[in-house]
């Protein structure tokens, strides 16, 4: 699979070699209409010199046939573009001509020719020559009216238009291919950092997020494109680290209860006569609580990772009044929510009920004997503080809080201090909606202080 795509890589479908294509067509467009331009340049600018040459001439002739010294035989012009001349009388005779065509007959009938103006003649009384321009005009004399033909060779022309057409012929597919090799190698040097990135990252997997692309020394597109792929690298191996610890945390946190659980078993088994079964059920219902609880709070984590699912406007202050009357239910503690005023938010109603009832809970576990709530608007956001008069959270750990698997006070029961997920989950929560989370002085306990953007005005 790999040597088809390197294979794929450098064929029809290849950045270099659709640039390369592009570059021969536009150089062959460009050459074909060129050459044909050129061409019909050259055509034209001879042929109107044949044309001037056998005007001149005619003037000549003309000035003889006036001055009544007009000879039988036409004089050599000394003009190479003039082929022959003849001058027809008043009654269709010829009365001079040049020596090419002496003895010969009128070359066109009258009229054949507008007076005045210039054609082209394939056939005429002329060996070796195709064809020519020839031109008629008429001079009225005392005696008469008289036509005069003037012609002039286009072989020259042909030839010489038929040279520089073999030229470009012969040319332009030398320039075409010179310009698509040139295309290609200079493509493809421009594009060789971009195969090394490819390349490097074809390498990068889960078990080597340590490497990193080369980042070419010019600040150009590919320089920023390798800058960003290793900071998206980083970024992933920052991932990987925290999915590696966050698995190795889940499963420290159910090894404990699974362990109790067996061993409670296995203690009930080897005593089995003697046991009081109804003993062990309560503690592994216990611990089994403990594992649906944790399981309850992975589950909410993974789902706090992405956005908000539904984006609604919702009345804060009513979601924090319901979770306070639950928690004045079953909390040993007062729980004081006489600080909440209203409050509407855009977000998901059953994420920001998990929010308030994380901090909530949190606040009734550490307090003393008190848990003050309040609510209030300032500006454009809603500030939600939940205080308690515990013991605090000391300064250097404040950031530390809000980790997984967190606790201050490790030597407590799990039961009694929680999974260490819930702060963790509130703050992904508030994060998808765009809010903040910190924890900010207290004369006593810990005060917790969550931020989240008003509804914006209609």
């Amino acid at each position: 699979m790999k040597m088809a795509g390197r294979r794929r890589g450098v064929g029809l479908g290849s950045v270099r070699a659709r640039t390369a294509l592009g570059a021969a067509l536009v150089v062959s467009l460009a050459c074909a209409a060129g050459a044909l331009i050129l061409v019909t340049v050259l055509s034209r600018s001879l042929v109107a010199s044949v044309d001037l040459s056998v005007r001149l001439r005619a003037e000549a002739i003309s000035s003889l046939l006036r001055s009544g010294a007009l000879p039988a035989v036409l004089p050599k012009s000394g003009q190479e573009e003039t082929a022959f001349e003849q001058v027809v009388g008043p009654t269709g005779t010829v009365v001079a001509s040049s020596p090419e065509v002496e003895g010969e007959g009128p070359i066109l009938t009258a009229g054949a020719v507008a007076n005045g103006r210039t054609r082209t003649v394939e056939h005429a009384p002329i060996e070796g020559d195709r064809s020519f321009r020839l031109l008629a005009r008429t001079v009225s004399t005392p005696t008469g009216t008289f036509t005069i033909y003037t012609a002039g060779s286009l072989t020259d022309v042909d030839h010489s238009v038929a040279v520089v057409a073999r030229g470009l012929a012969t040319g332009g597919p030398v320039l075409l291919l010179v310009v698509t090799t040139l295309t290609w190698m200079v493509v493809g040097r421009a594009l060789s950092p971009v195969e090394a990135i490819r390349a490097e990252v074809a390498r990068i997997s889960t078990l080597a997020l340590d490497r990193r692309v080369p980042e070419p020394a010019v600040a150009d597109e590919i320089g920023r494109l390798a800058h960003t792929m290793n900071d998206m690298i980083e970024r992933l191996s920052a991932a990987d680290l925290a999915q590696r610890r966050f698995v190795a945390d889940a499963a420290h946190e159910l090894r404990s209860p699974l362990a109790a659980i067996h061993t409670q078993l296995e203690v009930g088994l080897a005593h089995a006569d003697s046991i009081d079964w109804d003993v062990i059920a309560a503690e592994v219902f216990e611990d089994v609580a403990r594992l649906r609880r944790l399981a309850e709070q992975l589950l909410a984590l993974a789902r706090a990772e992405g956005p908000a699912t539904s984006r609604q406007p919702v009345d804060l202050d009513d979601v924090v009044l319901a979770e306070l009357g639950r928690a004045k239910d079953t909390s040993r503690v007062v729980v004081d929510g006489s600080g909440v005023s209203a409050a509407r938010v855009i977000g998901d109603r059953d994420q920001l009920h998990q929010v308030v009832r994380n901090l909530v809970d949190n606040a009734c576990r550490h307090a003393c004997r008190r848990v003050l709530v309040a609510l209030r608007s300032e500006a454009d956001t809603a500030v939600l503080t939940v205080a308690d008069d515990g013991s605090g959270i000391p300064a250097a750990e404040r950031e530390r809080v809000f980790e997984r698997f967190t606790r201050l006070d490790e030597a407590r029961a799990a039961d009694a201090g929680g999974s260490g997920l819930g702060l963790a989950i509130v703050r992904r929560v508030l994060t998808a909606h765009g809010g903040a989370i910190s924890v900010e002085d207290a004369p006593v306990g810990a005060s917790i202080v969550v931020r989240l953007p008003l509804e914006p005005p209609s």
